[in-house]
């Protein structure tokens, strides 16, 4: 098992940028693909981003695509989100997660397939 800490949340105008980590540590990263969720106000987590064991391969909620990128530093036990050109509408608690596989080139973007949680970074874009 795997322990994820988020961080880089924060107070950004619309049109601005943030970098999302996620510091893992307890077993071996490259053994686990990685996804970020989000959760608005008064709404149900949704699936953002998610990223294969070595970086390969990433998938993309539609509403950000071509705004967010997902990458990880396997040496360095970390996974990122940068967030460009934000919109209100992203505004929530953002999550990394993690997923044991022995699969390396696929991403996972459903809730239910992943097992480890980070405590959450809250993301909040005025307008």
């Amino acid at each position: 098992q795997v322990q994820l800490v988020d961080s880089g949340g924060g107070l950004v105008q619309a049109g601005g940028s943030l970098r999302l980590s996620c510091a893992v540590s307890g077993r071996t990263f490259s053994m686990y693909a990685m996804g970020w969720f989000r959760q608005a106000p008064g709404k149900e987590r949704e699936f953002v981003a998610a990223i294969n064991r070595d970086g390969g391969g990433t998938s993309y909620a539609d509403s950000v695509k071509g705004r967010f990128a997902i990458s990880r530093d396997n040496p360095k036990n970390t996974g990122y989100l940068q967030m460009n050109s934000l919109k209100p509408e992203d505004t929530g608690v953002y999550y990394c997660a993690a997923k044991y596989t022995v699969i390396l080139y696929t991403q996972f973007t459903s809730i239910s397939e992943y097992d480890t949680w980070g405590q959450g970074t809250q993301v909040t874009v005025s307008s």
